[in-house]
């Protein structure tokens, strides 16, 4: 059934090996992220086996599709207060950076008769998640360390997905001084300190990576074979471990600008079409309402994404024709936006080889 996205889990396997044996080198353990693709279980499996420690997602649902798989679950997404119960009996490792919330963990974690282990995240200058290191941590680090049923295991940041901030040394290193700090003042030592992403790995294999860090969090790198802060190949890696799969259902020749007067498309935009003349123009079924059509990139290098509606993708096959014919299958690569968007459709097959 089409659309449908193929996943390769050998690829996958072989991916998290290579990554995680070059972070090992540099004394990180590796979680790996499963929100990409939805945690889909065959796939976190896949990064088991590859070697990471643990299996990290942003949404709480995807960690409970997981709970069968023996190994640490770690919400990434700051825990929502609405959620606490559920992080508590679910969850091993949850990120915050509200001390209100925390409370509300140390006593849910009471009622329960458990600990729960947490993360604080600081905020380095990217203005997403954390406690902005410029303001008073060290107040409410003190507090989390006092609590009976939170146990404070790491601290880590989270560069490049907001404000584009690329991890270097001078910016990372300010996690390095704050467990120093704590270790000083309170003779506390801070186990975890997670050096941030996938976009962190060019400091890896620079061999720039400060030997007090020990943890990073891998999703792209470990799906595609890219590291993020540069958009680089990282050597011995697949990036077509995922695949869309697409049917052709029309293709005719037709001008290439439309005809009439021009007004909103169906997003309420008004398109900017470039005339080329006549074109083959093909229509593949899938269109913006499983992914966006800029982040999509034809197997055949001779075919062009030209636009999408809701439902249709539509590309110029000018210069292939007599290749292609309807009902037959055109393969896509895949950028990170283009696979969760696909992993997340409900309309489109999810088929693991």
């Amino acid at each position: 059934m089409y659309p449908a996205l193929e996943i390769n889990l050998e690829k996958i396997k072989r991916n998290t090996q290579t990554i995680v044996k070059n972070c090992i080198k540099s004394g990180l353990d590796v979680y790996g992220v499963t929100k990409v693709f939805c945690a889909i279980p065959e796939v976190a499996s896949a990064m088991i086996e590859g070697g990471v420690i643990g299996l990290a997602d942003s949404r709480l649902s995807n960690l409970k599709r997981l709970s069968h798989l023996d190994t640490e679950k770690i919400l990434l997404r700051l825990t929502s207060q609405s959620e606490v119960s559920e992080v508590v009996d679910y969850i091993d490792l949850s990120f915050n950076s509200e001390i209100s919330t925390i409370r509300l963990l140390n006593q849910e974690a009471k009622i329960k008769n458990k600990v729960h282990n947490i993360l604080l995240m600081i905020d380095l200058g990217d203005l997403r998640e954390g406690i902005f290191f410029k303001n008073d941590y060290m107040t409410i680090i003190k507090e989390v360390v006092e609590m009976s049923n939170v146990n404070l295991k790491g601290i880590g940041c989270n560069l490049t997905c907001y404000g584009g901030i690329i991890p270097y040394p001078e910016t990372l290193n300010k996690l390095i001084e704050i467990k120093k700090e704590v270790l000083e003042h309170l003779n506390f030592d801070i186990e975890v300190v997670s050096a941030g992403n996938s976009s962190s790995l060019h400091l890896v294999d620079k061999g720039q990576i400060d030997p007090a860090f020990n943890n990073l969090r891998l999703g792209e790198s470990l799906t595609l074979g890219f590291e993020t802060a540069f958009g680089t190949r990282i050597e011995s890696t697949y990036d077509d471990a995922f695949i869309l799969k697409a049917e052709i259902i029309e293709l005719q020749p037709k001008p290439s600008y439309p005809i009439g007067e021009i007004g909103r498309d169906a997003f309420g935009k008004v398109p900017v079409i470039e005339d080329k003349g006549d074109m083959l123009r093909a229509i593949i079924a899938v269109g913006k309402q499983d992914v966006n059509p800029d982040n999509l990139e034809p197997a055949d290098n001779d075919i062009e994404v030209i636009g999408a509606s809701s439902d249709h993708l539509l590309m110029d096959f000018t210069k292939v024709e007599g290749k292609y014919q309807v009902g037959d299958i055109i393969e896509f690569k895949l950028t990170y936006g283009s696979l969760l968007n696909l992993a997340t459709s409900n309309y489109v097959t999810k088929v693991v080889k």
